[in-house]
């Protein structure tokens, strides 16, 4: 072969190198710039967290879902249909077994504290919220629960306190925080634990946040920088503790979350936290029933930013999680081991016998309850790891084993 001859296969080969090389670049680059589309910071976050809320408490939902359309199981809530489950322990710095404080500061900060901290280390140091950092980045914030805007995991993200009880003092600081907007029934110790302080309006007021009582009121507000939406029943008053009894007048969370967005808009990034916080407060009670009805008004909530998920779903992260569970729940067979007995006829029954009021003794509560299929171990919180669910941009990040630290991280994507 001559020189010429052997010259036009060399350039071949070349120019086919660079081809496939080039093919290759581009290849990569396209590769990246997806995974940096898939992994950076959502535009829009949702964390939802179901206080108390268990596997087995998810369960029972679904169990009472099944039983009303006519089946032993299969029905789901919206949440537990998410592409993406994970299981997150929940210790604390000084006990397996966490409390809510303890928990949300894990949640906000990505460090551990001592049980009844709120966004302090367990040095008495103050944590720093994610949320913060998102803040100073650009995106607006509002924190939400069906429970007191100052008990304890909504206050993680804007307190610092070494006694998670101190609730008037945690709501001085929220003002400090500069969110957006809050939402919930109102505050616990309104005017301090003795009544004799500052009402809590009135003090946010002086600080920049216009307080709102209610859907109409808060409409009238919206142009305010600075918002707070309270039910219209704990006007001038401390929103209720520990109680079983849901007062169906309240704008439910659902709708109060819809107001967030509403008031946010969607031209700016923003992140959303939303507690459905009576979910605990039933299981330390020990009563099924309208736990599982706190866990349906949470499950709607999480439909309502689902809804606007599937607006902006390239945009969009909504992670569903408990703090800890609560109670210890089992569902089980009856005492002769025959057949399983759920028995929701008759628990609903007698719930809506007694006017949507548990007025069962404790004794007798559990031995109903044992007969309809369900028991508890305690009264109080376990060390059972909790399930994380995760749809939308960023999601595929919540997989596996995990502990709650991990959730700021996970969620932003670093």
């Amino acid at each position: 072969m001559n020189e010429n001859g052997l010259k036009q296969p060399l350039r071949t080969a070349a120019v086919s190198f660079l081809v496939l090389a080039a093919l290759l670049i581009g290849y990569g680059a396209m590769r990246a710039n997806l995974r940096k589309n898939r992994e950076g910071t959502p535009k829009y976050i949702f964390l939802f967290i179901g206080d108390g809320m268990g596997n087995s408490h998810i369960c029972a939902a679904e169990s009472y879902l099944s039983w009303k359309a006519g089946k032993p199981g299969g029905e789901q809530l919206l949440f537990t249909q998410f592409p993406e489950l994970a299981l997150a322990s929940t210790y604390s710095a000084d006990h397996q077994v966490t409390c809510s404080s303890a928990s949300a500061t894990a949640f906000s900060s990505g460090h551990k504290t001592d049980n009844g901290f709120i966004g302090a280390t367990p040095d008495s140091l103050p944590t720093r919220p994610f949320t913060m950092d998102l803040h100073e980045g650009g995106y607006r914030i509002g924190i939400m629960s069906s429970v007191p805007i100052n008990h304890a995991t909504p206050a993680a993200f804007y307190a610092h306190q070494t006694d998670r009880w101190g609730y008037y003092p945690i709501t001085e600081q929220l003002p400090a925080s500069g969110y957006e907007f809050f939402a919930g029934p109102g505050f616990a110790e309104y005017a301090g634990r003795d009544g004799t302080l500052q009402p809590a309006d009135e003090y946010l007021a002086e600080h920049g946040y216009t307080v709102c009582y209610g859907e109409q009121e808060f409409r009238a507000h919206m142009d305010r920088e600075h918002l707070v939406f309270c039910q219209e029943s704990n006007r001038g008053r401390s929103a209720d503790e520990y109680t079983l009894d849901y007062d169906t007048t309240w704008t439910p969370l659902a709708d109060m979350l819809r107001l967030g967005l509403e008031y946010l808009g969607d031209q700016k990034p923003f992140f959303i936290l939303c507690e459905g916080g009576e979910i605990d407060w039933c299981a330390h009670e020990n009563t099924v029933y309208p736990m599982v009805q706190a866990i349906l008004r949470f499950d709607d909530a999480v439909r309502a930013a689902y809804d606007f998920y599937l607006a902006h779903p390239d945009e969009t992260l909504i992670v569903v999680t408990a703090d800890h569970e609560t109670g210890g729940l089992a569902i089980g067979y009856n005492f002769d081991w025959q057949f399983s007995v759920q028995d929701w006829d008759r628990i609903e029954a007698e719930w809506m016998a007694e006017g949507g009021r548990d007025t069962l003794s404790y004794p007798d509560r559990m031995r109903f309850q044992n007969e309809c299929g369900f028991g508890w171990t305690t009264n109080e919180h376990t060390g059972a790891p909790v399930p994380v669910y995760a749809v939308g941009k960023g999601a595929f990040r919540f997989n596996g084993r995990i502990d709650n630290t991990d959730i700021p991280r996970l969620i932003v994507g670093k």
